[in-house]
């Protein structure tokens, strides 16, 4: 990789944008996060138009890479009018991003587009690899009403893959849940249940939960960055996916604590009402492996999740330690 990229980040201000901008920031490249509202951060960040084709089209000029990371939270209630932002606050600003480089006279060189693990199907018994897993929908063993994660990954990758950007090399990164200590993460609401006693089981705790470290994250973006090679769906998780019975297990310990009360489907049922979410995000069975990154030789500092989550507590301590102080 050379030593001063530019780097576009739209979506940037959430979570994983943050991620990857404070990283790519403090490594001395030239980061600059599109995003609806131009808040004050240690980059730049430009204000754009997620209908609309305009001024902020012009900081794809020479970029080496653009990661679209836009999207609506999918931590919600799928009520109609939420499926419909959800599904379309990805398909079109991915094409209306598509549209604004297909017309760039200096497209980037690289587009990374998020994507997901949950576009693979509901398992058990075997993982799902980038070149042989099976696309999830319509599974027997499955609600019906999950068929509309699969069906907004699939879109989602469709608008990604259709836009006729011949010059731009594009990867669809089928993440994982990224596991971070920043405050509002999928870890720090896990470490949540943990701390206040009810971090057992959820179902039956059979059901996979694929994750991957925040550090690891970071430096598989980077690593497909500098390969060339790289093209199409990546999975972004670790090689060691575990039944959410021993994941939560295993932040229990990390934690210090014994008592983790389950939660039977009916009470994650009721509950995800009142907190107005889906239960999918819990019981959904993701067994996704990163074939791909593992075949090119990629390494893992946080392979298994024991000490990641061991790591992942230290760090949320200090960051609590800071604030409290």
């Amino acid at each position: 990789m050379k030593n001063r990229l530019r780097i576009v980040i739209l979506g940037g201000s959430g979570q994983v944008g943050s991620i990857l901008s404070r990283h790519f920031h403090a490594q001395g490249h030239d980061v600059v996060v599109l995003a609806r509202s131009a808040n004050l951060a240690q980059w730049r960040v430009v204000k754009w138009d997620t209908e609309n084709l305009g001024d902020w089209a012009s900081e794809l000029e020479d970029s080496d890479v653009v990661i679209n990371l836009a999207g609506r939270s999918v931590n919600c209630r799928y009520t109609a009018a939420n499926r419909v932002a959800i599904k379309e606050s990805r398909t079109k600003t991915t094409s209306l991003l598509g549209r604004a480089i297909s017309q760039s006279a200096h497209p980037p060189r690289l587009w990374m587009n998020a994507s997901t693990a949950t576009i693979y199907r509901h398992i058990y018994d075997r993982p799902m690899d980038d070149q042989t897993g099976e696309l999830g929908g319509n599974e027997p063993d499955a609600p019906a009403k999950w068929n509309f994660s699969v069906d907004v990954a699939t879109s989602w990758e469709a608008a990604f893959f259709e836009a006729r950007t011949p010059n731009t090399r594009k990867i669809a990164l089928r993440s994982a849940m990224i596991m971070s200590p920043d405050r509002g993460g999928v870890f720090d609401t896990l470490l949540g249940l943990v701390r206040f006693g009810l971090g057992g089981a959820a179902g039956s705790g059979q059901q996979f939960i694929s994750w991957i470290h925040d550090a690891d994250f970071r430096s598989a973006i980077e690593f497909l960055i500098t390969r060339d090679e790289f093209a199409g769906h990546v999975n972004l998780s670790s090689p060691n996916p575990i039944p959410n019975l021993e994941f939560m297990r295993t932040l229990r310990g990390a934690w210090g604590t014994r008592i983790g009360l389950p939660a039977a489907n009916w009470m994650l049922e009721i509950g995800s009402i009142f907190l107005r979410t889906e239960t999918e995000l819990v019981l959904k069975s993701r067994r996704v492996i990163p074939g791909r990154l593992l075949e090119a030789g990629f390494q893992f500092q946080f392979p298994c999740w024991a000490v990641a989550a061991q790591n992942l507590i230290a760090r949320w301590r200090a960051t609590d330690n800071v604030k409290s102080g």
